[in-house]
């Protein structure tokens, strides 16, 4: 019991703002710290459908800018942007058209290159613009229990897919992980979410979970093609690409069915 809760402390720590004890990053208690990855994203779920209840509640949705400004911005707000550091250092990778260990090489930079800005700017643009269309509630609840399944399709990542290096965060988590354990845990988290999709909304849900694998099994694809394996940052790109990807084509899918 005590691992367990060191391991949902290191989480919150490194993956979320929320204030944590601090816990020591030893192999014993960080062999659960993936199967609490998706509880920070119920976490984001949570917030977000609040801040829709809340903004409906007292006349702010009608304040359609500053709603939806405020409702992109709680993910990053949650995680202090560390999933959006690991989006903007592989689109710098990926538009570097250089070789497997080049790419790793600028993944491992610190300085935000030109593509990196433009890509930052134009996920925010298109964010701003999904999230402005999505006016059914039945769609942002679907899309606020994608925070979770993301997280389990990137927590499965770590533990099922090859590392592109032995080093690094994700490295790091990969071997001090009990990875049957974690798979497992992913994978029931994938189920509820799966679940849950599916009982908002038969036809929407069942639309979000093919988009959501589609995208997992393209993430797969791309960073074997291109870095040899995943990383740290790349597991931060496809969370971002997901959470963007789900919500864009729910939107497409609702004007198509209406």
């Amino acid at each position: 019991m005590t691992a367990l809760w060191n391991s949902f402390k290191i989480a919150f720590s490194m993956y979320s703002k929320i204030p944590m004890p601090q816990s020591e990053w030893t192999k014993e208690n960080m062999r659960y710290v993936m199967c609490f990855l998706p509880v920070i994203g119920a976490v984001i779920g949570g917030l977000v459908y609040g801040w829709s209840v809340l903004a409906a509640r007292f006349g702010i949705i009608g304040e359609k800018n500053f709603y939806t400004a405020v409702m992109i911005l709680i993910p990053v707000a949650v995680t202090g942007g560390i999933h959006m550091d690991g989006f903007l250092d592989t689109s710098d990778a990926l538009s570097s058209w250089q070789t497997q260990e080049k790419r790793l090489e600028i993944l491992k930079d610190s300085r935000a290159g030109a593509f990196a800005v433009l890509m930052g700017c134009c996920y925010f643009v298109l964010d701003f613009g999904v999230y402005s269309a999505l006016n059914d509630v039945t769609l942002l609840a679907i899309v606020c229990v994608n925070f979770v399944l993301s997280r389990a399709l990137s927590g499965l990542a770590i533990v099922t897919f090859k590392m592109a290096k032995n080093t690094g965060l994700a490295a790091t988590f990969s071997d001090g992980a009990q990875k049957k354990t974690v798979a497992v845990w992913m994978c029931v988290y994938m189920v509820l979410a799966a679940i849950l999709m599916l009982w908002i909304h038969p036809v929407y849900g069942a639309i979000a979970l093919v988009t959501a694998v589609l995208g997992f099994l393209y993430y797969r694809h791309m960073a074997y093609k291109n870095f040899g394996g995943i990383t740290g940052d790349l597991a931060g790109w496809f969370l971002q690409v997901c959470e963007l990807l789900v919500p864009f084509v729910l939107v497409l899918a609702g004007y198509i069915m209406k």
